[in-house]
């Protein structure tokens, strides 16, 4: 149970977070400037690390471990959808969002932000579908 708890934890933190930075600031980016938009940029990368990457390998960690030491509230086809949501978010990641952050680290691209704020619906809808199967998953436990 306490690896359901860490999972939804980890999911529903990731959640919020994607949702501030598809809404509010991703768009933002074209804003900066491009004087200023260089050491932005490395901030922006550095400092999103630190907030993004112990939740990111924690909700990757339980839910694979939830499909190999799943608790009896969640049905096997549950664990192993949401081990592939999180599949679909480390694979957008890397193929969409860090090639993209990759010219933004150059400088100013427009074409580029607007590249990284839709790729960004594909980690954006995941980890919304994630949240969706966490919460129902705690209302079964809830519910035995």
């Amino acid at each position: 149970m306490l690896i359901l708890l860490a999972n939804a934890a980890a999911t529903l933190f990731m959640l919020g977070l994607i949702w501030f930075v598809q809404v509010v600031h991703y768009p933002l980016f074209a804003g900066v400037g491009r004087d200023g938009f260089i050491g932005f940029h490395a901030a922006h990368s550095r400092l999103t690390t630190v907030v993004v990457g112990p939740p990111m390998l924690l909700e990757a960690i339980t839910a694979a471990l939830l499909v190999v030491a799943r608790p009896s509230v969640v049905p096997a086809a549950a664990a192993w959808c949401g081990l592939g949501l999180v599949g679909v978010i480390w694979l957008s990641t890397a193929l969409l969002q860090v090639p993209n952050h990759s010219l933004l680290a150059a400088g100013l691209a427009p074409d580029a932000i607007r590249a990284l704020v839709a790729g960004n619906w594909v980690r954006t809808v995941a980890w919304t579908a994630r949240g969706a199967l966490v919460l129902w998953l705690l209302a079964r436990a809830m519910a035995q």
